[in-house]
């Protein structure tokens, strides 16, 4: 049974940093690529970052991803977190390899709460 299971999050101030992990269960992270989004209080889901298929680490502005091969789970790091961060956070696998702007995830975790304080 195909299953991901977030951790990591809570309560930071702005201006500090977190990081994130994704474990998983039933496949194996390295085949395929993976999403990072946030779920903002009364705003879309949005996507925050992806790794590729074979990519070991990623970094998009504040945002940085990667993989630990031998445990089977996806990092994700925010730096210089401010108010407009706080959201759930979740992981996602990717129906295709490769990360592109339009892309389909087929299984989801249940996400962790960061609430980023003043």
């Amino acid at each position: 049974q195909v299953q991901l299971v977030e951790s990591g999050g809570g309560l930071v101030q702005t201006g500090g940093s977190l990081r994130l992990s994704c474990t998983a269960s039933g496949f194996t992270f390295d085949d395929y690529a993976i999403g990072w989004f946030r779920e903002g209080p009364g705003k879309e889901r949005e996507r925050v970052s992806c790794l590729t298929r074979g990519i070991q680490s990623t970094v998009k502005g504040r945002f940085a991803s990667s993989r630990d091969r031998p445990k089977n789970m996806v990092y994700l790091e925010v730096h210089n977190l401010n108010i407009e961060d706080t959201g759930v956070y979740l992981c996602a696998r990717a129906r295709t390899p490769i990360c592109r702007p339009e892309m389909e995830f087929d299984s989801w975790g249940q996400g962790t709460q960061v609430t980023v304080s003043s």
